[in-house]
């Protein structure tokens, strides 16, 4: 079953295999886990996103249409369920968005540890203050290399509008970065 499409696992589950959901979902977990965390900007606030699209996941894949990958109706469930989050959330809290033991580990000199730690958490503060449609964008384009097609399929907006959305995202975070070295 491991060399099943997507749409075939859906299909198994849909009939009634529940191993097929656990391999359909240990197949992009990573992925689901990693859009959250760039989202949210910490691990248990990306863990109580996956949470609840697992939950989705599960509830509403009879909804799913066939029309489009399933990659890209995922994303638009973890898009949509971080942005949701980051709504609610009252706490800013500042954490890394990357896993610094696995990005570092092969790195001995400390020094290069602390400099990497502190641009990883420059880059965190700087996404942090972009209000959520920008960081979306952002992290899909930047982090998940999409190209705007995809990213219009997953979010629904128009390529002219993410196109306006990342261009506000890149120059708000120039000037971000600017008074931030500027404070320095």
């Amino acid at each position: 079953m491991s060399d099943c499409s997507d749409f075939e696992l859906i299909k198994k589950f849909l009939s009634g295999d529940e191993s097929a959901f656990n391999k359909l979902i240990k197949r992009h977990m990573e992925k689901i886990y990693l859009v959250a965390r760039r989202m949210v900007g910490n691990h248990l606030d990306a863990d109580e996103v996956v949470q609840e699209v697992l939950m989705v996941i599960y509830n509403k894949l009879n909804t799913f249409k066939f029309e489009a990958s399933f990659t890209t109706w995922i994303y638009r469930i973890v898009i949509t369920r971080s942005i949701n989050f980051l709504r609610k959330r009252t706490l800013k809290n500042t954490f890394s968005i990357f896993d610094l033991k696995k990005t570092k580990s092969n790195i001995q000199d400390p020094i290069e540890q602390v400099e990497g730690r502190e641009e990883f958490e420059i880059v965190e503060k700087l996404l942090a203050q972009l209000p959520p449609k920008q960081r979306e964008i952002f992290v899909l384009r930047n982090f998940e290399e999409l190209n705007y097609d995809e990213i219009s399929k997953i979010t629904g907006k128009s390529v002219g509008a993410l196109k306006a959305n990342y261009f506000h995202s890149i120059n708000k975070l120039k000037e971000l970065l600017n008074n931030y070295e500027k404070s320095k």
